[in-house]
């Protein structure tokens, strides 16, 4: 299976996320089930049968993220030497060229992607066409609504 890139911020995220799902989720959980065990009757518990669905929900959500750690190319961009170029990791500001509106987007891999938040996946289309380019480069990005035209401001590493 190949390895899927990911930042080390969003590398720790899952990695809090996993911890919360098992030390506070997961026996929280184990005591509503015994608790509504105590009142007696399963097939018509309504208490049980929404704490069962709540498990299984939380133990889907750790194996995901187990897996998605293990198969994880952490990538920590500060320590990465790309010769100003756009590289996984990087936060490019660009400029609309038709409409002079100025974004700043962080690539990052596509579990951590949050578009309000500014990062964008780095399978997306904007992301594809910013990778390898250099501050003061030209970028065509085709969208559902034409191409657009960008020029890349400044990229940073951090």
């Amino acid at each position: 299976m190949s390895k899927t890139p990911m930042t080390v911020e969003g590398a720790q995220a899952l990695r809090d996320e996993l911890h919360r799902l098992k030390t506070e989720d997961r026996p929280r959980i184990t005591k509503a089930i015994a608790e509504a065990r105590a009142h007696g009757d399963l097939k018509e518990n309504a208490e049980y049968h929404a704490a069962r669905e709540q498990q299984s929900f939380s133990e889907g959500r750790i194996a995901d993220i187990e897996s998605k750690l293990a198969n994880a190319e952490i990538i920590d961009v500060a320590k990465v030497d790309a010769g100003g170029r756009v590289i996984f990791g990087a936060t490019c500001e660009l400029l609309n060229v038709e409409t002079d509106a100025e974004v700043t987007y962080r690539i990052v891999g596509e579990d951590e992607a949050d578009i309000k938040a500014g990062k964008i996946s780095v399978n997306s289309p904007i992301a594809r066409a910013l990778i390898g380019k250099k501050e003061g480069d030209a970028i065509g990005v085709q969208t559902p609504g034409g191409l657009v035209e960008y020029e890349l401001l400044a990229v940073r590493y951090s």
